[in-house]
């Protein structure tokens, strides 16, 4: 049984970045995200999909192949980060 990525974005381009602290809460009444890692830039294939090797964010293609599916039952495809985390 798989289980579903932490988070899942919905994104316009097959390009997209990942620094894992783009959610994260900043602004003047706040500190400044000391969470996250390195940014790196991912391509979403014909799967329509691409995991971050990182922070396993996952982005799905609007329109693509995996939009609308079980986000579960889709394999790891992992770009960037731990090699042997693909």
């Amino acid at each position: 049984m798989n289980t579903p990525p932490p988070e899942t974005l919905m994104v316009d381009a097959r390009r997209v970045s990942c620094d894992g602290a783009s959610g994260i809460r900043g602004g003047e009444n706040y500190r400044p995200a000391a969470l996250g890692h390195p940014r790196i830039y991912l391509e979403i294939d014909e799967h329509g999909y691409v995991d971050c090797g990182y922070c396993d964010r996952r982005f799905v293609l609007k329109g693509g192949p995996a939009d609308g599916a079980d986000q579960a039952a889709l394999p790891d495809i992992s770009e960037g980060g731990d090699p042997g985390h693909r």
